[in-house]
């Protein structure tokens, strides 16, 4: 019989040996599982095995139909029971996602997709955006945060909602950590990568992220899925939405 190690050798490009260990490790791991489990995505309404993605791999993560992954399965929980928060809205969304676009461009009154780069509805700068006072409703900022100036951003975005509007934020969070784990310092892709799991990362949130929220002037409240609906849907448990109305 030959060995798995074999079959990787002659089927992918040389990898370093910690590469090859750990992606070895992954497979018999994921072997050794119980049987994988159906998820029903929220989003499309597959009921299907969900596919991996991530690092640290997450197995069971992406829908294999609508590509969502957990967060926007969660928000889609939230919005079921929210729809007038944005029904009828000036909606601006930064950084798109392509499943919560679908969601929610049917419902808004106006939907404006945003980003730094170009191919958005317009190129805007998160940290200093280029736009009156309060010009939208609602405001979409998923996994943006951790890769720019987060108390500026925070300013910007209070800034452009109008009185009563309501940011949506979403986050990697280590709910264990009561400090944001942030060092200028360190800012070479590789070191960011592992201090902050990520290249494009410049901080770990910590629990205070709350008060963060709070002193742009927000009104905060959270919402995150319990129990059984976590597995249903495949979501990550404990990871929250944040729902910040300016005052």
């Amino acid at each position: 019989m030959i060995s798995l190690s074999r079959i990787l050798a002659q089927t992918l490009p040389p990898l370093p040996r910690w590469r090859a260990q750990v992606l070895l490790s992954t497979i018999r791991s994921l072997h050794q599982r119980a049987n994988p489990v159906e998820r029903n995505c929220n989003i499309c309404g597959l009921n299907d095995l969900f596919r991996p993605i991530g690092w640290p791999l997450r197995p069971e993560a992406m829908c294999p139909q609508c590509g969502s992954l957990e967060r926007h399965r969660l928000l889609k929980l939230w919005l079921d029971e929210n729809r007038e928060c944005i029904a009828g809205k000036r909606i601006l969304h930064f950084a798109p996602e392509a499943a919560i676009s679908k969601l929610v461009r049917p419902l808004a009154k106006e939907y404006v997709t945003a980003d730094i780069a170009r191919g958005r509805d317009l190129q805007l700068n998160i940290e200093k955006i280029d736009l009156p006072d309060e010009s939208y409703d609602v405001i979409l900022c998923s996994h943006i945060l951790e890769h720019v100036d987060d108390r500026a951003a925070l300013a910007e975005i209070h800034r452009v909602l109008v009185g009563g509007g309501v940011a949506l934020l979403m986050i990697p969070v280590v709910e264990g950590w009561a400090n944001t784990y942030e060092n200028l310092a360190i800012t070479e892709p590789n070191e960011r990568e592992i201090h902050f799991g990520q290249e494009d990362h410049v901080r770990y949130f910590g629990s205070d992220f709350r008060d963060r929220i709070r002193r742009a002037g927000f009104d905060l409240e959270e919402f995150t899925a319990e129990g059984a609906i976590v597995v249903k849907h495949g979501l990550l448990r404990g990871e929250k939405l944040f729902i910040a109305a300016r005052r």
